[in-house]
């Protein structure tokens, strides 16, 4: 057994350990894990377990999260619609109603899932989809400004569990190098969701009159009730967990949870799955500066996505088309982007690679929006029709502001993606991964509070603000993305010179499993 200084001193040499991914020995980046201690990706009884576990848990939690984002972005559509004449808003006073959804939406992330690591994942999101359904067709019966944003933040507080729940339930199903995959097809929702917005809120509008209603007070109260009604049903139909679900055979449980054993990051040994909480997992993930690391990466996402999925039909708008042509113009970009989503998801598992699928798309992104910042929009549109080249699976060319739509998707659906499946991938045991997938969720969506007013009403039609900052939170999460890769990178050797008999004589197998992603026996995924 080690000594008390011993276990500092490793413990200080894995200060960027984490839940691994398998590379091949020819990789630059070798994790030193043996092929023996690894699943099996492609036997042909894996996929088919695999492909029956895609047909019960990735559209439903897709199905969820379509409805979690159509419920919170949908503001921006009613405010075109009518919304802040209604209630007389003025200046920032929608800028502010959208802030006042991230705090409570950030700040419960980390309690919600110590909440799910105690009850049943379909119990827990019925109730919190239930909930915030019911919030959300309150939203089409406020008559002030301030009860706009009561209402928003009663949003917030609802809506908070559901992201960092549904990312962490995925990880309990699935192999590190399937995960980003399903994390992708998950994630694919929030474009289909910019998409059904558009399509549901130009239908909806038509309403205006109705039962004494206005349009825009329908498509709060129609989308609520849809969300409840989910709601209801995901106690029946979302499965908790491989053990206790009823479409898997014994003997394809048995398989998956061999599987997830292999998978843990290990070189030699297992994860603790079933570890008890401590107020240590907390504390290690608030002090973990790989943390923070990707905290900055991913708030060079929420940033600007949530800026301009909250003003970007305003911005169409003002270029003079007619807010129902707005609400409509957005959806061929949502729809393309929800194909990209995917399609990267597989080719970052295939290629058994997180980092350079999150920079890629971060400064392809980077590019564009240095262009905004040059071009005299709405002039040149030769040099805008020359950025749309950018887009690597094309798209009609549109005036500036459907740039600014792909550009937001071209973020969320690759880089957010990856990212996720990189803290879930390097983060063990269980309640530290659930944790820690809960707090860098809860660092992206406090960007989000930021994302919702750097578009200020008196800099359009340029917004230097909006374009500016959203090149500058870009341009930091790259640089994080690059430390973060060289810093695991660097442990990864350290820890390949080890000896693991040594190791082993050092530490009991319950020791190395505690000590999860911080083990000697860990390699990181890179």
């Amino acid at each position: 057994m080690a000594s008390p200084e011993q276990k500092v001193n490793i413990h200080h040499v894995e200060d960027y350990g984490v839940d691994s991914r398998i590379h091949s020995e020819s990789s630059s980046d070798h994790t030193g894990l043996d092929e023996k201690n690894t699943p099996d990706y492609r036997d042909p009884e894996v996929k088919r377990i695999c492909r029956k576990i895609d047909w019960h848990l990735p559209p439903v939690l897709a199905l969820l999260y379509l409805l979690s984002f159509l419920d919170r972005t949908n503001v921006g559509n009613a405010k075109i619609a009518g919304m802040t004449k209604d209630l007389h808003m003025t200046g920032s006073h929608f800028n502010i109603a959208l802030t006042v959804f991230f705090f409570p939406y950030a700040l419960f992330m980390i309690p919600s899932n110590m909440v799910l690591k105690k009850v049943k994942p379909s119990t827990w999101l019925s109730f919190l989809m239930i909930c915030w359904g019911t919030v959300m067709t309150m939203h089409g019966v406020v008559q002030s400004y301030g009860q706009l944003c009561a209402v928003r933040a009663l949003l917030g507080l609802f809506e908070a569990g559901f992201t960092p729940a549904a990312s962490f339930l995925l990880s309990c199903w699935y192999a590190r190098f399937e995960l980003q995959t399903r994390v992708a097809i998950f994630f694919s929702a929030a474009t289909l969701a910019g998409a059904f917005s558009g399509i549901l809120a130009y239908a909806i509008q038509h309403m205006d009159g109705t039962a004494g209603y206005e349009g825009w007070r329908w498509i709060f109260i129609l989308e609520g009730i849809a969300t409840v009604a989910v709601g209801i049903s995901v106690f029946w139909i979302l499965p908790d967990s491989p053990r206790s679900c009823k479409f898997l055979t014994d003997h394809e449980k048995d398989i998956i949870e061999r599987r997830l054993a292999e998978d843990a990051g290990t070189s030699d040994g297992h994860v603790a799955s079933n570890d008890k909480f401590s107020w240590s997992s907390l504390i290690s993930i608030l002090t973990d500066s790989k943390i923070w690391l990707w905290g900055i990466v991913i708030c060079g996402q929420s940033i600007p996505f949530y800026a301009f999925n909250f003003f970007s039909p305003t911005i169409v708008e003002e270029l003079g088309y007619k807010s129902w042509q707005a609400q409509l113009m957005v959806v061929p970009i949502y729809t393309v982007a929800c194909i990209a989503t995917v399609l990267f998801g597989i080719f970052a598992d295939w290629r058994q690679r997180r980092w350079i699928y999150i920079c890629v798309p971060y400064a392809v992104a980077a590019v564009g929006f240095v262009a905004l910042l040059a071009i005299p929009h709405p002039r040149l549109p030769g040099l805008t029709y020359f950025f749309l080249f950018f887009i690597p699976l094309g798209c009609e060319y549109r005036p500036s502001p459907n740039i600014l739509h792909w550009l937001t998707n071209l973020i969320v659906s690759t880089g957010v993606v990856g990212l996720l499946a990189w803290v879930a991938n390097n983060l063990a045991p269980s309640w530290r991964k659930s944790i820690g997938i809960a707090f860098v969720t809860c660092l992206a969506n406090l960007g989000g509070s930021i994302g919702s007013n750097i578009y200020l009403e008196e800099q359009k039609p340029r917004y230097w603000l909006g374009f500016g900052f959203s090149l500058g939170v870009l341009s930091a999460a790259i640089v994080a993305c690059v430390l973060l890769k060289v810093l695991l990178g660097r442990v990864n050797r350290k820890r390949e010179a080890m000896d693991v008999s040594e190791v082993k004589r050092m530490w009991s197998e319950e020791q190395l499993l505690a000590m999860g992603d911080r083990s000697p026996l860990y390699r990181y995924v890179t």
